[in-house]
């Protein structure tokens, strides 16, 4: 079989992996709950490799996110619930719907007038699925990352007025959280769970924090990640360079070559 640009040869060779008699065992073992992580997975390489403007590994990786789609629809079609066009047709669908002001004869043209537009066709829309969720934070799926989870709580209870008006009132939140871990150190015991519980709580707190300075913190720590990495990569090639592997060295030795790694950038 041939690869081709044309969405139906990949659709073809999803078909053929899942056939029963002759198709790859490994695909066919599979179900919606097990390819569940590795679709979490692709996106999250997408997200790197944009992270890293690789736009040769984002090509490949928007194809591995894509097969994704194509395996979870295959295995829908095989039950009788829908197909991949029923999902391009439902994605299309939705766009234009949310899209008055570009499809229909809906007149908002700012971001945050387009944003706030978007935001009430939405909630329309659960409404009329009537979904057996509600309340104000209803909707989040629970499977997102945690930090990313945390930021859309947060802006959900700001849409209803709970929330600081002010960063700095966030930063003294952050410094009574942080107290409060100290308080956990200090016992004569240390309870773990609930040191832990007010680690989660910091955790929480910082994700407002950056939500009130407009800072994904996903994104945010990400960069933060890539920038440990690099650095911790100038500390081994320095002391390879001194004959020595990372822990063969002092903290001390470490430290001072870290400070050096960051006054280089």
């Amino acid at each position: 079989m041939d690869p081709s640009r044309d969405i139906g040869r990949l659709l073809e060779i999803m078909a053929a992996l899942r056939n029963p008699e002759t198709g790859c065992p490994w695909d066919l073992a599979q179900n919606f709950s097990t390819i569940a992580p590795y679709t979490l997975e692709e996106a999250y390489e997408v997200a790197d490799a944009i992270a890293r403007d690789d736009l040769a590994d984002l090509k490949d990786e928007l194809g591995d996110l894509l097969l994704q789609v194509v395996f979870h629809a295959r295995m829908a079609e095989e039950q009788g619930a829908f197909d991949f066009g029923d999902v391009v047709q439902a994605i299309t669908e939705k766009l234009i719907r949310r899209h008055p002001h570009v499809f229909a004869d809906e007149t908002s043209r700012t971001p945050r007038a387009v944003e706030g537009l978007w935001e009430r066709i939405k909630a329309e829309e659960k409404a009329a699925n009537k979904t057996g969720q509600t309340g104000a934070l209803a909707g989040i799926p629970v499977a997102l990352p945690a930090l990313s989870r945390a930021l859309k709580l947060q802006v959900k209870a700001s849409k209803v007025g709970f929330d600081w008006n002010d960063p700095r009132a966030v930063l003294q939140k952050i410094r009574e959280e942080t107290d409060e871990i100290e308080a956990e150190l200090d016992r004569a015991e240390m309870n773990k769970a609930a040191t832990g519980g007010e680690v989660g709580d910091l955790l929480f707190v910082v994700v407002n924090l950056a939500r009130h300075l407009d800072a994904d913190p996903e994104a945010v720590l990400r960069r933060t990640n890539l920038k440990f990495e690099r650095r911790f990569a100038a500390i081994e090639r320095s002391l390879a360079a001194r004959g020595k592997a990372p822990q063969e060295a002092s903290l001390a030795e470490m430290d001072a070559l870290w400070n050096e790694a960051k006054a280089a950038e």
